[in-house]
């Protein structure tokens, strides 16, 4: 079983992008209103049947080959722990439009309402900015707000004070961001990401009207329940820096592996950059996620013994299996690797 390369996964969405999407892939634009990527992915979108699901090269279902085989995937560990079930999902994210302000539910709300053991933990690795005030990133209240304030806020749809009442971060390719499950958050127009994060699609829309979104139900819930899985408390200044900051290097590691996110967001994902440094870096066998951020390379698996290569280029993203055995990566290339949570 070896890494297979992925073609694009994109579905229409309510907002517009993708542009940043087809140039770092190198393929033609698909439209204007195809701002994600879903990259072996498992998840379907909220909603729908198949739109979301990754397809293998052989036209396989990613979803129905992990089912059919998941320790040679996945690997034993997992499966004993997780089963089947991949725990993750990456995307490509790249918003034409500021993105409206909402939430996603935690683990333990989805459980209740929802009949999902995922809620929608999720953090961004930053590809690309465009040289506009939009590169920010927006993030948890300044001040605490109390529930009828907030659901007065939503309900008259007043997007500036709800955008005002949180922080206004800049940011810059390669900066990181761990958004936990019910921080209120919205993404600049100028701001191109790998997203990690649970494998639902579940959202809570603080804003709607001027996203031509209707606000009846969110996630079929009705509005006060769904505003329930919310955090409305203060976001001081020195927790949004500990949710931007780099993972301090562990002490005898190797420098050109870099461990990502911090430690509270290993229950749900787990991300590491890799740069060779034009030589080469060896990793365990593990069902992982490669996107590559720049320059050229290859991969080389030991499955069956023999030391196979799979060219690496700019955009261009691998699933690879647990059976493909340890990793080499090698070249001047800058890659992230994406996990499922683990040890």
């Amino acid at each position: 079983m070896l890494p297979s390369l992925l073609e694009p996964n994109q579905s229409e969405r309510f907002f517009r992008g993708g542009a940043r999407i087809a140039r770092f892939r190198g393929v033609p634009p698909r439209g204007e209103h195809v701002p994600e990527d879903w990259v072996a992915s498992t998840t379907v979108q909220f909603g729908e049947r198949e739109a979301g699901l990754t397809r293998l090269p052989d036209g396989t279902l990613l979803r129905d080959a992990v089912e059919k085989d998941p320790v040679s995937f996945l690997g034993p560990a997992h499966v004993r722990e997780l089963g089947t079930d991949i725990a993750l999902l990456v995307k490509l994210l790249d918003p034409g439009q500021r993105l409206p302000v909402h939430c996603h539910p935690s683990p333990e709300f989805a459980r209740h309402h929802l009949g999902s053991v995922h809620g929608k933990n999720e953090a961004w690795i930053v590809l690309g900015v465009d040289d506009s005030d939009d590169a920010v990133v927006h993030l948890g209240f300044k001040k605490e707000l109390q529930g009828l304030d907030v659901a007065a806020l939503v309900e008259r749809q007043d997007s500036a004070t709800l955008l005002n009442a949180l922080h206004r971060v800049p940011v810059h390719p390669g900066d990181t961001v761990f958004v936990p499950a019910g921080m209120p958050h919205a993404i600049g127009a100028g701001v191109f990401v790998l997203e990690l994060q649970e494998p639902t699609d579940f959202s809570v829309m603080l804003e709607w009207e001027a996203f031509g979104l209707s606000g009846e139900g969110q996630l079929g819930l009705p509005l006060d329940t769904a505003l329930g899985c919310l955090d409305r408390s203060r976001l001081p200044v020195a927790d949004v820096l500990r949710l931007c900051a780099d993972r301090p290097h562990e002490s005898g590691t190797d420098a050109r592996i870099r461990h990502l996110f911090p430690v509270a967001a290993d229950p749900y994902f787990r991300a590491r950059r890799i740069r060779p440094l034009g030589d080469q870096v060896a990793l365990p066998a593990a069902f992982s996620v490669l996107v590559v951020r720049a320059g050229k390379g290859e991969l080389l698996t030991e499955y069956g013994g023999e030391k196979r290569p799979l060219p690496l280029h700019r955009g261009a993203t691998v699933l690879v299996p647990y059976a493909a055995g340890p990793l080499t990566i090698r070249g001047d290339i800058d890659v992230f690797q994406c996990l499922p949570p683990g040890s």
